[in-house]
């Protein structure tokens, strides 16, 4: 809630201020954008989060020189991998086949994102003349596979699962020509069950 707040208040300052220094509104068009995306997902009551590597993309519509709407696709590309410690007596297992179930083991598993898409609505700034500043926010759906396995190789659990809820971010963007840009963001995703950071570094081209 506390991170929701704050990025409804940067998206309207970064509008306010946009409106204050923008004469006219005369950029309009669509837009792509693809790169590489970090994720890290943190399961609720998990002591840290599981990374993951994705390719993303994103296509907008820039409706004048600040305010824009774009949706977003990223698919995993490298399954994130984390430990997990097992009770035996919990799941009724003796992986060590030492006659009790006493014992804890280290697990292991892995998170496959399958894919996460977005609709976002984004405002921006210009700071110096190829610089920009922007903020967006927006409702996104992720879609993951997961599995734990003990060193004895069994299978305790495979699932997949789909989250979704707001999701806010902020970035800059560099313009190389009048048409292709560089861009680089951070996005917070605050599904039901699992927060998901993400970040962007990529290109894009204007229509």
């Amino acid at each position: 809630m506390f991170k929701t707040v704050i990025a409804a208040t940067a998206v309207s300052a970064l509008a306010l201020s946009a409106q204050a220094q923008a004469q006219s509104a005369d950029e309009r068009g669509f837009y792509l954008e693809g790169g590489y995306q970090y994720l890290n997902t943190e399961p609720e009551g998990a002591e840290e989060g599981v990374d993951t590597d994705a390719i993303g993309a994103r296509a907008g519509y820039q409706f004048n020189n600040i305010f824009s709407i774009e949706g977003e696709l990223a698919s995993g590309v490298d399954d994130g991998e984390f430990d997990y410690n097992v009770d035996e007596d919990e799941f009724d297992l003796d992986d060590n086949n030492d006659g009790d179930f006493e014992d804890t083991i280290a697990a292991a598993g892995d998170i496959e994102l399958n894919y996460l898409v977005g609709i976002y609505g984004k405002a921006q700034v210009p700071l110096t003349e190829r610089l920009n500043a922007y903020a967006r926010a927006g409702y996104a759906y992720i879609d993951i596979d997961a599995d734990v396995q003990t060193p004895g190789g069994t299978t305790l659990t495979t699932l997949s699962d789909s989250e979704d809820g707001p999701a806010i971010g902020a970035g800059l963007s560099y313009d190389l020509t009048d048409n292709w840009y560089l861009k680089g963001d951070y996005t917070y995703y605050s599904f039901d069950d699992a927060d998901t950071d993400g970040v962007m570094i990529g290109a894009g081209y204007k229509f």
